[in-house]
Order: C-alpha cells, then sequence, then structure tokens
C-alpha cells in the first residue's frame, strides 16, 4: 500500500526522502510527493505518476530544508491526481498516510460547518484539517495530534510536520505499520525497515495506538491512553542498498530464478538434511496430537497457499482444516473449537483483513500460527508461534517466490503434524523429507521451460479468455494460475477442479479459448484426462502440464505440452508453480504491461 518516510535531519533532506521512496516503490502507488520545511514554512512538491516526475518537478523547483516528509500514493478515495497527491497541507500542518480513515464524510462535514476548505477528494485531508482546528484553538503540535487521532475511525499510519517546528516530527499508527529509525543527530519514520535501511539499522515498530514525537536527538512514543512507553529497539537485517533486477528485465523474472535458492533456503530452516526429518524450531504453545481442526486465514495468492495446505494437513496429518479468506473469515463470527489452531499466512505481515482475522481468533481462544515472510511484522508480533518464509525482499507485486517458500514452510509443519499425530511412520516422514530436499534441482528443470513457455506466450497475448483446470492440489495452483494471468496481463481467467467443468465452465470453451490442465500423473490423472478429453472435444486450445509418463498417457492433441520432472505428488504444487508463475510473466511481456507494478494493485494491503 502506501509508502511513508520522514526524516528530521541535519542537512537538506528532499533527495533523501525521494531516494527513501524508491525503496517503497515496490508496495505499489500512482503518485507521490515530499514537504520541508524551508525557513520555518511548509512547502510541498507532488506529482502523479512514477517517481521520475516527482524528481523532474523537484529539478524544476528544488526544496531546502532539514525536516521532511514523503509519500507513495495507492489511491482509495479519490482518483490519482496532483490535488490527491500527498502531504496534505494547511497553513499550519502537513501530513502523510497510509490507510483509510472511515469516518472521513461525517468530519469533513464537521470541519466545512466550521469553515475549512478542501482541496482534494482524500479522505487524508480531514486529518489536517482536524489537527489544525485544534492548533488555532491554543493546542500545541503534540496535543493537537493527541486530541485528534481518537476522532478517527479506520486503520492509518501517519507522519505530522508543523509550521515553524524545523525540530519535530510527530508520527502515529493504528493498524497500519509505522516505525521510528535512530540515527546519529537524526531520526526518522517509514513504513517498514527497508524506507529506513538507507540511513539506520537501529529502529523501533510501535504499537498498535502507539503515537510518536520525534526530535534530532529523541524519540517519545506515547500509547492509545497518552502515557509515556517504551518499545523494543532491534537491529534491521533490511538492506541498505536498491534491490536489483541484476541481468533480468524485471524483478518478478528476478525473483522467479531465485526460487531454487531461497526454497533450498527455507527448507534447510525447517528440515534436519542428516537424519531426514522435520525440525520446527521454536517451542510451539501447542500440541498437534490435542488438535481438533485447524483454520487457515489468507488472502489472494497466500489464501491459494493456504488452499494447498489443507489437502496436506488433512492427507498427511489428519488434521480437519477449514480455510477463509480471510477477508470473509474476520466477519463470518465462525465458532471455533476449544482445541484449535488458526494458521494467517502473509507475505509482509502486516495484511489487514488477515491481521483482523488473527485477533479474532485470538479471542475465540485459538492458539495462532503465523507464516511470514517479515519476523518483525505486526502479524509475527502477536502470534503464538512463526513459521518465517526465507523469501528475501520481494519487489514485484505479483508473488511469485514468497508463494513458494510459504508452499515449503506448510509443507515441513504439516509433515511435523503428520510425526506428531502418529500418522507418519519415521520411513514415510524420510520419504517426504527427501522429496522436498529435491524441490530446488526440480525447480531448476522447470525454469529451462522457459523459451518453449515464451513461444506459447505469443499466441497467449491475442486471447481475451483462459481457463485453468487441475484436481487435488494443483486445484489451487489452477486459481493462482489464473490470478496471476489477470494480475499482470489484465486477461480475464479462470481457475476451476477440472471435476467442476461440465457443472458451468465447458459452456465457455471454443476454438478460441486456452484451457491450461494441470495434471501430473498422480492419483487423479485419469480423471483429469477425462475432463481434458471433454475440452479437446469442443475444440478448446490445450496446454497440458504434465511429466513424461503423462505426456505419453495423455493421448490428445495439445496446442502444447510441458514437460516437468517426476516427483513426489507432496511437491508438485512447488514445482509446477514455476511453469504457471512464466505463462503469465511472458504473456505479460508480449502485451507491453508493467510487469511489476500491474495497475491498480498494491504489494502490501494494509487497508480493507
Amino acid at each position: 500500500m502506501c509508502g511513508i518516510i520522514g526524516i528530521v535531519g541535519t542537512a537538506s533532506v528532499a533527495d533523501r526522502l525521494v531516494d527513501s521512496l524508491k525503496r517503497l516503490e515496490y508496495r505499489g502507488y500512482d503518485s507521490a510527493g515530499v514537504a520541508t520545511l524551508e525557513q520555518g514554512r511548509l512547502t510541498r512538491r507532488r506529482a502523479q505518476g512514477k517517481l521520475r516526475n516527482l524528481e523532474t518537478e523537484l529539478a524544476r523547483a528544488p526544496l531546502a530544508g532539514h525536516v521532511g516528509i514523503g509519500h507513495t500514493r495507492w489511491a482509495t478515495h479519490g482518483k490519482p491526481s496532483v490535488a490527491n497527491a500527498h502531504p496534505h497541507a494547511t497553513m499550519q500542518v502537513a501530513v502523510v498516510h497510509n490507510g483509510i480513515i472511515e469516518n472521513y464524510r461525517e468530519l469533513r462535514e464537521e470541519l466545512l460547518r466550521d469553515g475549512a476548505n478542501f482541496e482534494s477528494e482524500t479522505d487524508t485531508e480531514v486529518v489536517a484539517h482536524l489537527v489544525t482546528r485544534e492548533l488555532r484553538g491554543g493546542a500545541g503540535p503534540e496535543a493537537a495530534v493527541a486530541a485528534s487521532l481518537p476522532r478517527l475511525k479506520g486503520a492509518f499510519a501517519l507522519a505530522f510536520m508543523f509550521e515553524g517546528e524545523d525540530d519535530l516530527l510527530i508520527g502515529a499508527r493504528k493498524g497500519s505499520p509505522l516505525a521510528v529509525g535512530y540515527g546519529k543527530g537524526e531520526m526518522y519514520l517509514g513504513s517498514d525497515a527497508i524506507a529506513l535501511a538507507p540511513f539506520t539499522d537501529t529502529i523501533c515498530y510501535l504499537d498498535d495506538g502507539d503515537w510518536a514525537v520525534l526530535h534530532r536527538g529523541r524519540a517519545e512514543i506515547h500509547n492509545a491512553a497518552n502515557d509515556v512507553v517504551v518499545r523494543p529497539i532491534q537491529r534491521s537485517t533490511a538492506t541498505a542498498f536498491l534491490v536489483e533486477k541484476g541481468n533480468h528485465r524485471h524483478f518478478m523474472a528476478k525473483e522467479m530464478h531465485e526460487q531454487p535458492e531461497v526454497v533450498s533456503h527455507t527448507l534447510a530452516h525447517y528440515l534436519d538434511l542428516a537424519a531426514e526429518t522435520v525440525q520446527l524450531e521454536a517451542d510451539l504453545p501447542f500440541d498437534f496430537t490435542g488438535l481438533e481442526r485447524i483454520s487457515i486465514a489468507a488472502c489472494g495468492t497466500a489464501y491459494y497457499a493456504g488452499l494447498i495446505a489443507k489437502y496436506w494437513f488433512e492427507q498427511i496429518a489428519r488434521l480437519p482444516v477449514e480455510i477463509d479468506v480471510a477477508s470473509e473469515f474476520r466477519y463470518r463470527e465462525a465458532p471455533l473449537p476449544k482445541n484449535g489452531l488458526a494458521i494467517v499466512i502473509s507475505q509482509s505481515g502486516e495484511t489487514a483483513d488477515t491481521l483482523a482475522s488473527l485477533r479474532y481468533a485470538k479471542q475465540e481462544g485459538q492458539k495462532v500460527m503465523a507464516v511470514v515472510n517479515v519476523p518483525t511484522s505486526t502479524i509475527a508480533r502477536e502470534s503464538d508461534a512463526v513459521m518465517p518464509t526465507l523469501a528475501g525482499p520481494e519487489i514485484g507485486v505479483a508473488s511469485t517466490k514468497a508463494f513458494t517458500c510459504q508452499l515449503a514452510t506448510l509443507a515441513a509443519v504439516a509433515v511435523a503434524a503428520g510425526r506428531a499425530r502418529g500418522v507418519l511412520t519415521p520411513e514415510r516422514e524420510r520419504e517426504l523429507v527427501r522429496a522436498l530436499v529435491e524441490v530446488p534441482r526440480l525447480m531448476n528443470e522447470a525454469l529451462r521451460l522457459g523459451p518453449q513457455i515464451e513461444g506459447l506466450a505469443r499466441s497467449f497475448a491475442k486471447s481475451q479468455d483462459v481457463l485453468y483446470l487441475g484436481r487435488s492440489t494443483s486445484y489451487p495452483l489452477a486459481l493462482e494460475g489464473a490470478l496471476k494471468l489477470k494480475e499482470i496481463s489484465y486477461i480475464h481467467a479462470e481457475g476451476y477442479a477440472a471435476g467442476e467443468l461440465k457443472h458451468g465452465p465447458i459452456a465457455l470453451i471454443d476454438e478460441k479459448m486456452p484451457v491450461v490442465v494441470i495434471a501430473p500423473h498422480d492419483q487423479v490423472f485419469d480423471k483429469t484426462m477425462s475432463n481434458m478429453q471433454e475440452v479437446a472435444a469442443r475444440g478448446g486450445r490445450i496446454i497440458l502440464l504434465t511429466d513424461a509418463r503423462g505426456a505419453a498417457e495423455a493421448g490428445i492433441d495439445t496446442e502444447a505440452t510441458l514437460v516437468l520432472p517426476e516427483m513426489n505428488p507432496l511437491v508438485t504444487p512447488l514445482v509446477y508453480a514455476i511453469p504457471i508463475q512464466l505463462i503469465a510473466y511472458h504473456t505479460a511481456v508480449q502485451m507491453g504491461t508493467d510487469v511489476d507494478q500491474p495497475r491498480n494493485l498494491a504489494k502490501s494491503v494494509t487497508v480493507e
């Protein structure tokens, strides 16, 4: 979602604000802006579109000033425009905001009655006017913020800068993440550690409801009750350098090719390779043997990882699993069993709906396990057990390596659960661990399909609709393949369980419709082939993903057959994820879309 940076510095900050915003581009944005204090006066520069447009504006009209705030905006209220870009300001205060102010309409009407003059369509501007009203009533900056925050409903991270206050920034968070950075004679605010990495590796994450007052030499943190509190200061491992594409054209391409390495690191974290067993490092606050049910909540691609994990937990550990899209789980008020485990899955660890689901599960007496890529995130901090995915920073908005690292982690946990519950024999556990160990090699082989898929993408790029089919764990993979194609190529695509084909989707099939069939030679291969015959009989253009045995036994003419190595059924989702990512990527490249930052999407969704 939106990105925030703030600096109370000892030298000009405008260029450093922009440099930091570049590190937040991966979050997704449609406009950007900075504000500094020049000789005590608030001065802004804003631009629609990419950061290069803001840099052009700053080259035309530079900003001085040693204190400043910056922002990359992803539109929620109001279209992308210069007027709606942050920072928003009055004559006395400038503010940047990540999140949504849910009661902004009633606040706006109240402020209009008091004479406020609004210049934008955003919910954020009401915050600037609320604080301004307090300042005009005689309150100082800290008191003005403290009085205004309780009026705001929703999720937000805020950074404030004040007219005439060249040694002050104030930050606040409720729901959306915000961190304080400690420098040498300087202090910083940032949406995450990556934003702060060029300046410091010493950071403090604000808790929900906290607000912080920053001066050059210190920070004072208040909780929601306005009491001064101490939050732990820690060292960040975020790199101080921009993540580079290397020899790849896009970050997504680079991250796809990193998968063998990062999945290897993730598996090494959970597997005892010598003993061929799973060893969960965490001292788990629950016993798998006593669990009645697992409830999984996640969003987007992470939800599909959870769907695959449902098959694993039920088959390998004989544990019943219920899974929900997090935005539904949090409002469905599902009754949860006394001896239940909730698993929440999130790349960023800040996903708003997933965090709300976590809190509902805890309220209902569940133990919570988090599968996250950011171990310092809010979801990680509020969970009872954390299973880190070691994917490293993922810059491309369409998730690739984070997805497969989530799968690797969940597979290891499912095996550990099966052993703990007495379902797996030692021999079977060793067999599954050996299968997981082979995944990086198998992924490398799958990546070699790139040139064949690049050729296939030329015909995909001419399609208006694409269908993906799969059974068992290949069904969630079909959903994920369709999502990837939609996200970055903007081609309409749908994923279905292959057995559902004749219950409706078969009506769509004609000679123009590409149908991607994910069918490793497993226990449901013959059933999937029957469904593929139904597609062939109606002239559908079949793209078959299978192994050598499956290709030999398919007996159906296809537009293309992508042959992968044979492997244990446990690991097919991790390996078959590679070609479905490559199909989406090369199709998007053919169509000339913005692969890394597709329209309307954000990397970290920290609002509902």
